[in-house]
Protein backbone atom coordinates (compact mmCIF):
# COMPACT_ATOMS: atom_id res chain seq x y z
CA UNK A 1 0.00 0.00 0.00
CA UNK A 2 1.00 3.51 -0.76
CA UNK A 3 1.81 5.95 1.84
CA UNK A 4 -0.66 8.10 -0.15
CA UNK A 5 -2.71 6.18 0.27
CA UNK A 6 -2.25 5.16 3.99
CA UNK A 7 -2.14 8.95 4.94
CA UNK A 8 -5.67 9.40 3.20
CA UNK A 9 -7.22 6.44 5.45
CA UNK A 10 -5.67 8.18 8.94
CA UNK A 11 -6.64 11.62 8.33
CA UNK A 12 -10.04 10.67 7.34
CA UNK A 13 -10.36 7.69 9.21
CA UNK A 14 -11.05 4.82 6.97
CA UNK A 15 -10.57 1.60 8.11
CA UNK A 16 -9.82 -1.95 6.03
CA UNK A 17 -7.71 -3.21 2.85
CA UNK A 18 -10.03 -5.06 1.07
CA UNK A 19 -8.95 -4.47 -2.31
CA UNK A 20 -12.09 -2.57 -3.81
CA UNK A 21 -12.26 -0.07 -1.50
CA UNK A 22 -8.16 0.36 -1.75
CA UNK A 23 -9.24 1.03 -5.60
CA UNK A 24 -11.70 3.36 -4.80
CA UNK A 25 -9.72 5.37 -2.82
CA UNK A 26 -6.55 5.07 -5.31
CA UNK A 27 -9.50 6.59 -7.84
CA UNK A 28 -10.44 9.51 -5.65
CA UNK A 29 -6.44 10.54 -5.46
CA UNK A 30 -5.66 9.90 -9.12
CA UNK A 31 -9.11 12.23 -10.62
CA UNK A 32 -8.38 15.15 -7.67
CA UNK A 33 -5.99 17.32 -9.10
CA UNK A 34 -8.33 17.52 -12.15
CA UNK A 35 -11.98 18.91 -12.38
CA UNK A 36 -13.15 16.17 -13.67
CA UNK A 37 -17.16 14.98 -12.58
CA UNK A 38 -17.44 11.61 -10.68
CA UNK A 39 -20.33 10.04 -9.78
CA UNK A 40 -19.99 7.62 -6.98
CA UNK A 41 -22.31 4.32 -6.77
CA UNK A 42 -22.63 2.02 -3.88
CA UNK A 43 -25.32 1.34 -0.96
CA UNK A 44 -26.70 3.48 1.55
CA UNK A 45 -24.28 3.51 4.11
CA UNK A 46 -21.24 2.47 2.42
CA UNK A 47 -19.42 5.44 3.04
CA UNK A 48 -19.63 7.30 -0.42
CA UNK A 49 -19.12 11.16 1.20
CA UNK A 50 -15.73 10.33 1.90
CA UNK A 51 -14.96 10.60 -1.84
CA UNK A 52 -16.01 13.82 -2.35
CA UNK A 53 -14.13 14.89 0.83
CA UNK A 54 -11.27 13.35 -0.59
CA UNK A 55 -11.36 14.75 -4.07
CA UNK A 56 -11.60 18.03 -2.45
CA UNK A 57 -9.27 18.46 0.21
CA UNK A 58 -6.46 16.61 -2.76
CA UNK A 59 -7.49 19.08 -5.63
CA UNK A 60 -6.34 22.62 -6.50
CA UNK A 61 -9.89 23.95 -5.10
CA UNK A 62 -8.89 23.02 -1.56
CA UNK A 63 -8.97 26.32 0.09
CA UNK A 64 -11.95 27.33 -1.52
CA UNK A 65 -15.89 26.46 -0.76
CA UNK A 66 -17.03 22.72 -0.07
CA UNK A 67 -20.95 22.70 -0.01
CA UNK A 68 -22.74 19.21 0.54
CA UNK A 69 -26.53 19.07 -1.09
CA UNK A 70 -28.96 15.77 -0.38
CA UNK A 71 -30.79 16.08 -3.26
CA UNK A 72 -33.36 13.68 -1.90
CA UNK A 73 -34.34 16.23 1.46
CA UNK A 74 -34.92 19.29 -0.58
CA UNK A 75 -38.78 19.52 -1.46
CA UNK A 76 -39.03 19.15 -5.40
CA UNK A 77 -40.73 22.77 -5.45
CA UNK A 78 -37.72 24.96 -3.85
CA UNK A 79 -34.59 22.41 -5.05
CA UNK A 80 -34.03 25.02 -8.09
CA UNK A 81 -33.68 27.99 -5.63
CA UNK A 82 -31.71 26.01 -3.55
CA UNK A 83 -28.95 25.06 -6.32
CA UNK A 84 -29.25 28.55 -8.58
CA UNK A 85 -30.47 30.84 -6.19
CA UNK A 86 -33.75 33.07 -6.97
CA UNK A 87 -35.10 36.97 -7.43
CA UNK A 88 -36.91 38.82 -5.19
CA UNK A 89 -40.57 38.26 -5.63
CA UNK A 90 -40.22 35.26 -8.55
CA UNK A 91 -42.51 33.44 -5.96
CA UNK A 92 -44.56 33.41 -2.90
CA UNK A 93 -42.34 34.07 -0.16
CA UNK A 94 -39.30 35.39 -1.85
CA UNK A 95 -38.93 38.66 -0.23
CA UNK A 96 -35.21 39.18 -1.60
CA UNK A 97 -32.22 38.29 -3.53
CA UNK A 98 -31.08 34.73 -2.50
CA UNK A 99 -28.06 32.96 -4.16
CA UNK A 100 -28.14 29.62 -4.66
CA UNK A 101 -25.26 27.42 -3.63
CA UNK A 102 -23.76 26.78 -7.36
CA UNK A 103 -23.32 30.93 -6.95
CA UNK A 104 -21.95 30.28 -2.93
CA UNK A 105 -19.27 27.11 -4.45
CA UNK A 106 -18.21 29.64 -7.05
CA UNK A 107 -14.48 28.11 -7.50
CA UNK A 108 -14.74 25.35 -4.89
CA UNK A 109 -16.79 21.62 -5.07
CA UNK A 110 -20.43 20.49 -4.85
CA UNK A 111 -21.11 16.93 -3.36
CA UNK A 112 -24.97 15.72 -4.66
CA UNK A 113 -25.50 13.38 -2.51
CA UNK A 114 -28.67 10.89 -3.71
CA UNK A 115 -28.77 12.43 -7.34
CA UNK A 116 -31.16 10.22 -8.51
CA UNK A 117 -33.63 11.68 -6.88
CA UNK A 118 -33.16 15.13 -8.63
CA UNK A 119 -36.06 15.94 -10.40
CA UNK A 120 -36.75 16.19 -14.17
CA UNK A 121 -36.36 19.85 -14.65
CA UNK A 122 -33.93 20.41 -12.44
CA UNK A 123 -31.63 17.96 -13.97
CA UNK A 124 -32.09 20.21 -17.12
CA UNK A 125 -30.59 22.97 -15.23
CA UNK A 126 -27.73 21.10 -14.16
CA UNK A 127 -26.94 20.15 -17.40
CA UNK A 128 -26.72 23.27 -18.38
CA UNK A 129 -24.17 24.04 -15.79
CA UNK A 130 -22.32 20.69 -16.69
CA UNK A 131 -21.99 22.18 -20.36
CA UNK A 132 -21.32 25.53 -20.28
CA UNK A 133 -21.37 26.78 -16.32
CA UNK A 134 -24.15 28.71 -16.93
CA UNK A 135 -27.60 29.21 -14.71
CA UNK A 136 -30.16 31.19 -14.38
CA UNK A 137 -32.04 32.31 -10.72
CA UNK A 138 -35.40 31.67 -10.65
CA UNK A 139 -37.35 34.30 -11.64
CA UNK A 140 -34.27 36.02 -13.45
CA UNK A 141 -33.88 35.95 -17.41
CA UNK A 142 -29.71 36.91 -16.98
CA UNK A 143 -27.24 33.90 -17.45
CA UNK A 144 -24.86 34.26 -14.93
CA UNK A 145 -21.28 31.57 -14.54
CA UNK A 146 -20.01 29.55 -12.43
CA UNK A 147 -17.00 27.95 -12.13
CA UNK A 148 -17.66 24.63 -9.90
CA UNK A 149 -16.58 21.09 -9.47
CA UNK A 150 -19.23 18.59 -9.44
CA UNK A 151 -19.27 15.02 -7.42
CA UNK A 152 -22.07 13.35 -7.21
CA UNK A 153 -23.32 10.06 -5.41
CA UNK A 154 -26.20 7.43 -5.54
CA UNK A 155 -27.50 4.60 -4.52
CA UNK A 156 -29.88 3.90 -7.30
CA UNK A 157 -29.74 1.83 -10.30
CA UNK A 158 -29.01 4.47 -12.68
CA UNK A 159 -29.44 1.97 -15.46
CA UNK A 160 -32.82 1.00 -14.38
CA UNK A 161 -33.73 5.02 -13.29
CA UNK A 162 -33.04 6.04 -17.05
CA UNK A 163 -35.25 3.44 -18.63
CA UNK A 164 -37.84 4.06 -16.73
CA UNK A 165 -37.67 7.88 -17.62
CA UNK A 166 -36.75 9.08 -13.96
CA UNK A 167 -32.85 10.33 -14.92
CA UNK A 168 -31.95 11.87 -18.07
CA UNK A 169 -29.78 9.62 -20.08
CA UNK A 170 -27.30 12.73 -21.14
CA UNK A 171 -27.05 14.14 -17.37
CA UNK A 172 -25.71 10.76 -16.55
CA UNK A 173 -23.23 10.31 -18.69
CA UNK A 174 -22.17 14.22 -18.10
CA UNK A 175 -21.62 13.11 -14.39
CA UNK A 176 -20.29 9.67 -14.82
CA UNK A 177 -16.99 11.03 -16.44
CA UNK A 178 -14.93 8.71 -13.95
CA UNK A 179 -17.06 6.58 -11.96
CA UNK A 180 -16.18 5.11 -8.16
CA UNK A 181 -17.89 2.36 -7.16
CA UNK A 182 -17.88 1.99 -3.50
CA UNK A 183 -17.95 -1.59 -1.98
CA UNK A 184 -20.86 -2.80 0.64
CA UNK A 185 -19.60 -4.14 3.72
CA UNK A 186 -20.61 -8.40 3.14
CA UNK A 187 -17.92 -7.85 0.49
CA UNK A 188 -15.62 -6.82 3.37
CA UNK A 189 -15.42 -9.74 5.64
CA UNK A 190 -11.57 -9.11 6.74
CA UNK A 191 -12.96 -5.54 7.46
CA UNK A 192 -15.97 -6.22 10.17
CA UNK A 193 -13.80 -6.87 13.02
CA UNK A 194 -11.08 -4.04 12.10
CA UNK A 195 -14.09 -1.60 12.45
CA UNK A 196 -15.96 -2.77 14.77
CA UNK A 197 -12.50 -2.64 17.25
CA UNK A 198 -12.15 0.93 16.08
CA UNK A 199 -15.42 2.29 16.52
CA UNK A 200 -15.53 0.43 20.20
CA UNK A 201 -12.36 2.67 20.75
CA UNK A 202 -13.99 5.95 19.71
CA UNK A 203 -17.49 5.18 21.50
CA UNK A 204 -15.65 4.04 25.03
CA UNK A 205 -13.61 7.19 24.63
CA UNK A 206 -17.00 9.29 23.95
CA UNK A 207 -19.05 7.58 27.13
CA UNK A 208 -16.03 7.06 29.42
CA UNK A 209 -16.74 3.32 29.26
CA UNK A 210 -14.57 -0.17 29.02
CA UNK A 211 -14.26 -0.76 25.35
CA UNK A 212 -16.61 -3.89 24.26
CA UNK A 213 -14.44 -6.58 22.87
CA UNK A 214 -15.64 -9.20 20.60
CA UNK A 215 -15.34 -13.39 22.11
CA UNK A 216 -13.53 -15.40 18.73
CA UNK A 217 -16.97 -17.11 18.37
CA UNK A 218 -18.73 -13.61 17.80
CA UNK A 219 -16.16 -12.66 15.91
CA UNK A 220 -17.17 -15.36 13.11
CA UNK A 221 -20.72 -14.27 13.92
CA UNK A 222 -20.49 -11.04 12.79
CA UNK A 223 -17.87 -11.51 9.91
CA UNK A 224 -21.38 -13.66 8.29
CA UNK A 225 -23.74 -11.42 9.23
CA UNK A 226 -24.72 -9.52 5.86
CA UNK A 227 -25.42 -5.68 7.06
CA UNK A 228 -27.91 -4.61 4.96
CA UNK A 229 -27.20 -1.30 6.52
CA UNK A 230 -23.25 -1.83 5.80
CA UNK A 231 -21.28 0.54 7.74
CA UNK A 232 -24.03 2.80 9.57
CA UNK A 233 -25.59 -0.05 10.65
CA UNK A 234 -22.14 -1.42 12.60
CA UNK A 235 -21.55 1.87 13.56
CA UNK A 236 -24.95 2.08 15.33
CA UNK A 237 -24.15 -1.30 16.57
CA UNK A 238 -21.62 -0.76 18.45
CA UNK A 239 -22.46 2.48 20.16
CA UNK A 240 -25.68 0.63 21.03
CA UNK A 241 -23.94 -1.89 22.80
CA UNK A 242 -21.51 0.24 24.24
CA UNK A 243 -24.17 2.20 25.87
CA UNK A 244 -26.70 -0.76 26.90
CA UNK A 245 -24.59 -3.95 27.60
CA UNK A 246 -22.93 -4.10 31.12
CA UNK A 247 -20.71 -7.03 30.21
CA UNK A 248 -17.66 -5.71 27.98
CA UNK A 249 -16.84 -8.73 26.32
CA UNK A 250 -19.56 -10.11 23.80
CA UNK A 251 -20.30 -13.36 23.54
CA UNK A 252 -22.40 -15.17 20.42
CA UNK A 253 -25.51 -15.07 21.82
CA UNK A 254 -25.59 -11.96 23.38
CA UNK A 255 -24.55 -10.52 19.60
CA UNK A 256 -27.25 -12.44 18.15
CA UNK A 257 -29.43 -10.31 20.38
CA UNK A 258 -29.20 -7.52 18.47
CA UNK A 259 -28.60 -9.42 15.08
CA UNK A 260 -30.68 -12.26 15.08
CA UNK A 261 -29.75 -15.31 12.72
CA UNK A 262 -32.86 -15.38 10.99
CA UNK A 263 -31.11 -11.77 9.15
CA UNK A 264 -28.45 -13.24 8.53
CA UNK A 265 -29.95 -13.32 4.30
CA UNK A 266 -28.68 -12.45 1.48
CA UNK A 267 -30.18 -8.89 0.74
CA UNK A 268 -28.52 -6.02 -1.22
CA UNK A 269 -30.64 -2.58 -0.51
CA UNK A 270 -30.83 -0.39 -3.62
CA UNK A 271 -27.82 -1.81 -5.41
CA UNK A 272 -27.20 -0.58 -8.55
CA UNK A 273 -26.28 -4.04 -10.02
CA UNK A 274 -29.04 -5.65 -8.27
CA UNK A 275 -31.77 -7.89 -9.87
CA UNK A 276 -35.34 -6.52 -10.75
CA UNK A 277 -37.11 -7.25 -7.70
CA UNK A 278 -39.91 -9.76 -7.62
CA UNK A 279 -42.73 -8.10 -7.71
CA UNK A 280 -45.08 -9.36 -5.23
CA UNK A 281 -48.72 -8.65 -6.09
CA UNK A 282 -48.30 -9.92 -9.25
CA UNK A 283 -47.44 -13.82 -7.65
CA UNK A 284 -49.90 -13.46 -5.10
CA UNK A 285 -52.48 -13.11 -8.33
CA UNK A 286 -50.59 -15.62 -9.71
CA UNK A 287 -51.09 -18.42 -6.68
CA UNK A 288 -54.73 -17.23 -6.76
CA UNK A 289 -55.45 -18.53 -10.28
CA UNK A 290 -53.70 -21.78 -9.52
CA UNK A 291 -55.70 -21.98 -6.82
CA UNK A 292 -58.60 -21.58 -8.38
CA UNK A 293 -57.51 -23.54 -11.38
CA UNK A 294 -56.73 -26.24 -8.57
CA UNK A 295 -60.87 -26.01 -7.81
CA UNK A 296 -61.82 -26.50 -10.74
CA UNK A 297 -59.80 -29.41 -11.61
CA UNK A 298 -61.13 -30.91 -8.79
CA UNK A 299 -65.22 -29.73 -9.01
CA UNK A 300 -64.60 -31.82 -12.88
CA UNK A 301 -63.18 -34.77 -11.31
CA UNK A 302 -66.26 -34.77 -8.70
CA UNK A 303 -68.83 -34.54 -11.58
CA UNK A 304 -66.97 -37.88 -13.50
CA UNK A 305 -66.88 -39.51 -10.16
CA UNK A 306 -70.56 -38.75 -10.00
CA UNK A 307 -71.05 -40.16 -13.51
CA UNK A 308 -69.33 -42.86 -13.09
CA UNK A 309 -71.07 -44.06 -10.33
CA UNK A 310 -74.60 -43.46 -11.53
CA UNK A 311 -73.65 -45.46 -14.66
CA UNK A 312 -71.35 -48.24 -12.76
CA UNK A 313 -72.58 -48.77 -9.60
CA UNK A 314 -70.07 -49.13 -6.18
CA UNK A 315 -70.09 -53.08 -6.63
CA UNK A 316 -68.27 -52.87 -10.45
CA UNK A 317 -65.46 -50.59 -8.97
CA UNK A 318 -62.11 -51.49 -8.27
CA UNK A 319 -60.38 -50.58 -5.16
CA UNK A 320 -58.08 -48.50 -7.43
CA UNK A 321 -61.10 -46.18 -8.28
CA UNK A 322 -62.19 -46.34 -5.01
CA UNK A 323 -59.16 -45.11 -3.59
CA UNK A 324 -59.38 -42.23 -6.08
CA UNK A 325 -62.33 -41.07 -5.33
CA UNK A 326 -61.92 -41.10 -1.63
CA UNK A 327 -58.77 -39.01 -2.10
CA UNK A 328 -60.39 -36.49 -4.60
CA UNK A 329 -63.11 -35.98 -1.39
CA UNK A 330 -60.84 -36.22 1.20
CA UNK A 331 -58.93 -32.76 -0.65
CA UNK A 332 -61.39 -31.05 -1.09
CA UNK A 333 -63.15 -31.60 2.23
CA UNK A 334 -59.28 -30.95 4.06
CA UNK A 335 -58.81 -27.24 2.29
CA UNK A 336 -62.18 -26.22 3.77
CA UNK A 337 -62.02 -28.19 7.20
CA UNK A 338 -59.23 -30.84 8.45
CA UNK A 339 -61.59 -32.06 10.77
CA UNK A 340 -63.59 -33.77 8.48
CA UNK A 341 -63.76 -35.89 5.69
CA UNK A 342 -66.33 -36.16 3.18
CA UNK A 343 -66.62 -40.12 1.87
CA UNK A 344 -64.76 -42.94 2.90
CA UNK A 345 -65.12 -46.76 2.46
CA UNK A 346 -65.88 -49.33 4.68
CA UNK A 347 -64.22 -52.11 4.33
CA UNK A 348 -62.75 -51.35 1.32
CA UNK A 349 -66.26 -52.27 -0.17
CA UNK A 350 -69.25 -50.20 0.81
CA UNK A 351 -69.55 -46.43 0.20
CA UNK A 352 -70.91 -43.78 3.16
CA UNK A 353 -71.58 -40.83 2.43
CA UNK A 354 -70.64 -38.30 5.54
CA UNK A 355 -72.43 -34.95 6.03
CA UNK A 356 -71.21 -32.47 3.39
CA UNK A 357 -72.04 -29.44 5.90
CA UNK A 358 -68.38 -27.22 6.36
CA UNK A 359 -68.94 -24.82 9.26
CA UNK A 360 -67.31 -21.24 7.99
CA UNK A 361 -63.95 -20.39 9.27
CA UNK A 362 -64.18 -17.12 9.23
CA UNK A 363 -65.42 -14.41 11.91
CA UNK A 364 -67.26 -12.40 9.78
CA UNK A 365 -69.01 -14.93 7.80
CA UNK A 366 -71.78 -17.42 8.70
CA UNK A 367 -72.34 -19.02 4.76
CA UNK A 368 -72.10 -22.63 4.11
CA UNK A 369 -69.71 -24.36 1.52
CA UNK A 370 -72.08 -27.19 0.28
CA UNK A 371 -70.60 -30.19 -2.02
CA UNK A 372 -71.88 -32.37 -4.28
CA UNK A 373 -73.14 -35.07 -2.38
CA UNK A 374 -73.14 -38.37 -3.67
CA UNK A 375 -75.75 -40.88 -2.65
CA UNK A 376 -74.81 -44.33 -2.85
CA UNK A 377 -76.91 -45.66 -0.19
CA UNK A 378 -80.13 -45.44 -1.31
CA UNK A 379 -82.00 -46.24 2.08
CA UNK A 380 -79.63 -44.55 4.13
CA UNK A 381 -81.80 -41.89 5.81
CA UNK A 382 -80.13 -38.59 5.99
CA UNK A 383 -80.96 -35.53 7.64
CA UNK A 384 -80.88 -32.68 4.94
CA UNK A 385 -80.95 -29.75 7.66
CA UNK A 386 -77.58 -27.51 7.69
CA UNK A 387 -78.42 -26.39 10.96
CA UNK A 388 -79.14 -29.93 12.80
CA UNK A 389 -76.06 -31.14 11.30
CA UNK A 390 -73.74 -28.21 11.85
CA UNK A 391 -75.50 -28.35 15.70
CA UNK A 392 -74.64 -31.90 15.89
CA UNK A 393 -70.93 -31.77 14.84
CA UNK A 394 -70.61 -29.19 17.38
CA UNK A 395 -71.54 -31.13 20.07
CA UNK A 396 -70.00 -34.56 19.09
CA UNK A 397 -66.70 -32.29 19.02
CA UNK A 398 -67.55 -31.02 22.14
CA UNK A 399 -68.07 -34.19 24.22
CA UNK A 400 -65.15 -35.45 22.67
CA UNK A 401 -62.79 -33.11 23.96
CA UNK A 402 -64.93 -32.93 27.33
CA UNK A 403 -66.15 -29.00 27.00
CA UNK A 404 -62.65 -27.67 26.07
CA UNK A 405 -63.81 -25.13 23.69
CA UNK A 406 -60.76 -24.49 22.04
CA UNK A 407 -59.64 -27.70 21.32
CA UNK A 408 -63.14 -28.12 19.78
CA UNK A 409 -62.69 -25.49 18.01
CA UNK A 410 -59.46 -26.31 16.05
CA UNK A 411 -61.43 -29.97 15.80
CA UNK A 412 -63.70 -27.94 13.42
CA UNK A 413 -61.60 -26.17 12.06
CA UNK A 414 -63.07 -22.69 12.89
CA UNK A 415 -61.87 -19.89 15.54
CA UNK A 416 -62.78 -19.94 19.25
CA UNK A 417 -65.04 -16.71 18.61
CA UNK A 418 -66.70 -18.19 16.12
CA UNK A 419 -66.86 -21.68 18.29
CA UNK A 420 -68.58 -19.13 21.44
CA UNK A 421 -71.02 -17.66 18.97
CA UNK A 422 -72.42 -21.18 17.46
CA UNK A 423 -72.53 -22.61 21.43
CA UNK A 424 -75.09 -19.28 21.85
CA UNK A 425 -77.03 -19.19 18.84
CA UNK A 426 -77.72 -23.03 19.51
CA UNK A 427 -78.18 -22.76 23.29
CA UNK A 428 -75.91 -25.26 24.10
CA UNK A 429 -74.35 -23.34 26.77
CA UNK A 430 -75.04 -25.96 29.58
Amino acid sequence: MSNELQNIKNRFGIIGNFPALNRALEKSIQVAPTDISVLVIGESGVGKEFIPKIIHSESKRKHQPYIVVNCGAIPEGTIDSELFGHEKGAFTGATATRKGYFEVADGGTIFLDEVGELPLQTQVRLLRVLESGEFMKVGSSQVQKTNVRIVAATNVNMMKAIHDGRFREDLFYRLNTVQIDMPPLRERKGDIHLLFRKFAIDFAEKYRMPELELEPNAVHYIENYTFPGNVRQLRNLVEQMTVVERDRSVTVEKLSEYIPMETHLPMVVNAPNAQKQNDFGSEREIMYKILFDMRNDINDLKSLTSELIKNRGTADLSNQEKNLISRIYTTETQQAAPASSLLYFENNNNPTVQTPTIISNTDNDDSYEDFEDIEIEENKPESLSLQNNEKDLIIKALEKHKGRRNKAADELGISQRTLYRKIKQYNLED
